[in-house]
């Protein structure tokens, strides 16, 4: 049987792509693991002041740290829960901390309402979270008049599926290979059929 060249070719490479997806989402997971390992670790660690200018923000992630704000210049309200684990907004303050450096987010407190609080700075304490628009944020252990501490980070939330999606990478591919093979088989069936030309 004569095997289609370019057909194979670009079966093979689309196997040779999912496998090597596979073995990155391995790597994946080990760099995970390493990552929650050190998270957990962080948890344990003296509590540190908010870094000024930090460099490198998730090496800050799940310490407890403290900052002083002086100045509350601005409010934002996103989606959170608190310690009952109810659904409402986290209020989170953009303070400024100094002359210089880029300030200090703090999750102050939770409510049913997104309207901002009347909270106008001073000293804090709490966990650092992640902040996707920050960097990092410092959720506040104890929260003002008229609203309730925010539930803070969780090494639970972070997705941990990268040994899954290798698995499935995996089966893509075999998967795509015995499909092939089935194709071929019947292609040659097929071939072998075919009364000869006269």
């Amino acid at each position: 049987m004569k095997v289609p060249v370019l057909a194979t070719a670009v079966v093979a490479a689309a196997i040779a792509a999912m496998i090597g997806l596979g073995v990155w989402q391995i790597q994946r997971a080990a760099w995970k693991k390493d990552l929650l390992v050190r998270y957990a670790q962080a948890q344990h660690l003296p509590e540190t002041a908010w870094p000024t200018v930090p460099s490198r923000p998730e090496a800050y992630y799940f310490r407890r740290a403290s900052g002083f704000c002086l100045q509350v210049v601005g409010w934002r309200a996103i989606a959170g829960r608190n310690l009952a684990d109810e659904a409402g907004w986290s209020h989170i303050a953009a303070c400024r901390t100094g002359a210089e450096g880029p300030g200090m987010q703090v999750d102050v407190g939770w409510s049913k309402t997104s309207d901002a609080p009347a909270w106008k700075g001073g000293q804090v304490s709490g966990i650092v979270a992640p902040d996707h628009k920050f960097g990092m944020r410092l959720i506040a252990a104890e929260a003002p008049a008229g609203l309730r501490p925010s539930a803070p980070p969780s090494l639970e939330s972070i997705p941990d599926n990268h040994m899954l999606y290798a698995v499935q990478w995996f089966l893509f591919a075999a998967t795509a290979a015995i499909i092939y093979i089935l194709a071929l088989r019947r292609r040659q069936r097929d071939a072998a059929a075919k009364p000869p030309l006269s």
